[in-house]
């Protein structure tokens, strides 16, 4: 793996954790590997990326002044992001059974997604998460452009969410998931594009660029294992997802751990750790961009 830029250590503030240092708790409590708010005061930060404690909420507080002259460090960078799923598809049934095209297969438009057992939905914590990582993006000079507006709504289908970022010519997309498997599977895994002789096929090698880049980072900065259950080292390549056949852009999917594991459920119904998820994708993008 390349190591971290400099720009990338230092848009990571406190949590250390995210850009190579040692993983704190789960749950964001004090590791040696985090450094103290005292520490923090004397270090540079990009945008508002960086938070007071792990978990903490960087909308919370006001982006840093950035000295005149310098540039954010994604600057001319355009990201698109995928929140999973939607929050109204349950009740449009017809719409997102409709099958469509991805070269190699035909299959529902879109789906309603898993849940925790206690029913916080896949779509709530997707968008959650992928608005959380659209701030800190933008807060790092990023264009970002999400494919669905809030989580009220049906669909888009996976054609039209492969479209945006494909007309959006993304320098990087990202589709944010959460699994619904078995109570013992655990972890989490990033899903990349094989080749299918189709218009997906010139971006596989920079895809799995940026999977490997958003792995490194989401496993420091949130301390999930990899998953037990699917892929080799959390990495799993796939051809039967019409948003990563159809894509002309580098794009990967994250499965951030497994909704029905009562102990991932538990944090990702913690706002906190939503931040923490969100941070680490935008350190592994941002390690991706500027290599």
């Amino acid at each position: 793996m390349r190591a971290l830029p400099a720009t990338v250590l230092a848009a990571c503030g406190l949590i250390v954790s995210a850009c190579g240092g040692a993983a704190g708790s789960a749950t964001g409590g004090t590791a040696s590997g985090t450094v103290t708010a005292s520490q923090a005061a004397q270090q540079p930060q990009a945008g508002a990326a960086a938070a007071a404690t792990p978990g903490a909420s960087a909308e919370a507080r006001p982006a840093p002044a950035r000295a005149k002259g310098v540039a954010a460090p994604l600057s001319g960078k355009v990201v698109v992001i995928d929140p999973g799923h939607n929050g109204a598809n349950y009740r449009n049934p017809k719409a997102v059974n409709r099958k469509v095209n991805v070269l190699t297969q035909w299959k529902p438009c879109d789906t309603t997604g898993t849940s925790t057992d206690s029913g916080y939905s896949e779509a709530a914590f997707t968008w959650d998460v992928s608005t959380r990582l659209a701030k800190i993006l933008k807060s790092r000079g990023a264009t970002v452009k999400l494919t669905r507006h809030d989580n009220n709504g049906v669909g888009p289908c996976i054609t039209e969410r492969a479209a945006i970022g494909n007309k959006a010519k993304a320098d990087a997309a990202i589709s944010v998931h959460a699994d619904g498997s078995a109570p013992a599977n655990h972890g989490f895994h990033v899903i990349m594009p094989k080749k299918i002789g189709g218009p997906v096929d010139p971006v596989v090698g920079d895809s799995r660029e940026l999977g490997l880049a958003v792995r490194s980072a989401f496993e420091k900065g949130t301390g999930l294992p990899y998953s037990n259950y699917i892929g080799s080292k959390a990495l799993s390549f796939r051809n039967d997802l019409g948003g990563l056949n159809l894509s002309t852009v580098p794009k990967i999917f994250i499965e951030a751990g497994n909704m029905r594991n009562a102990a991932e459920a538990a944090k990702f119904r913690d706002p906190a750790f939503r931040q923490r998820i969100a941070l680490a994708l935008a350190n592994g993008m941002q390690h991706y961009l500027q290599a």
